[in-house]
């Protein structure tokens, strides 16, 4: 939701991100063949699955990191060049979880290093979200992170982001876009500004 206000107007941000969604049910629901019907030559499609692949008791979601994970996303990586889009593969953001130490903990299990391995196969930029949002959060420590995530009175949600939380990790994002010469410097605006909270909105949960 963050991303649109650190590119410049020409970058149009079409966000097709559902909630609940694997890269299995995202795909098995058509919600995939829709970004295709739609997307253009020299368009980016940005991939970035894990924490809902990882539920093993849900089988309309479950993937295994080396293989059906890594069969669903080739299936938008193969989508995406097959129109003359550029696909961009992603690790997913850690969740806020610390050890007894204070120490920032992974949670992802292999998903990470199963879409890196994917990324350097397929050829395809990488954003490596997880190591830069695990590292952030350890910097931040158990406290502060609290600020970045739904943590309220009533629900301590160590998963989804408020919209400070939100900003930060599309900053991790433009950066990650950056380093791998996906976008230029030109193409980025506002990455060391203040964003106004009150900018970012939530679009109405999907059935």
């Amino acid at each position: 939701m963050a991303l649109p206000f650190l590119l410049h107007k020409e970058w149009r941000v079409a966000n097709h991100a559902v909630n609940g969604r694997s890269s299995r049910s995202f795909f098995d629901e058509g919600r995939l063949d829709a970004i295709l019907e739609a997307i253009a030559p020299g368009d980016l499609l940005l991939i970035q699955f894990a924490h809902n692949d990882e539920k093993k008791d849900d089988p309309a979601r479950y993937t295994e990191p080396w293989t059906t994970y890594q069969e669903h996303l080739r299936l938008y990586v193969d989508g995406a060049r097959a129109r003359g889009a550029r696909p961009v593969l992603a690790t997913a953001v850690e969740r806020r979880r610390f050890d007894a130490a204070g120490n920032a903990v992974p949670s992802h299990g292999e998903y990470p290093a199963a879409i890196r391995a994917l990324a350097g196969r397929e050829g395809v930029a990488l954003l490596d979200v997880q190591a830069l949002s695990l590292a952030l959060w350890q910097e931040l420590g158990a406290e502060e992170t609290k600020r970045y995530f739904n943590w309220t009175a009533t629900e301590q949600d160590n998963t989804h982001f408020n919209p400070p939380g939100a900003i930060a990790v599309a900053r991790l994002v433009v950066r990650e876009l950056l380093r791998t010469r996906v976008l230029a410097p030109r193409d980025v605006r506002r990455l060391e500004e203040e964003i106004p909270e009150e900018w970012i909105t939530w679009p109405e949960p999907a059935a």
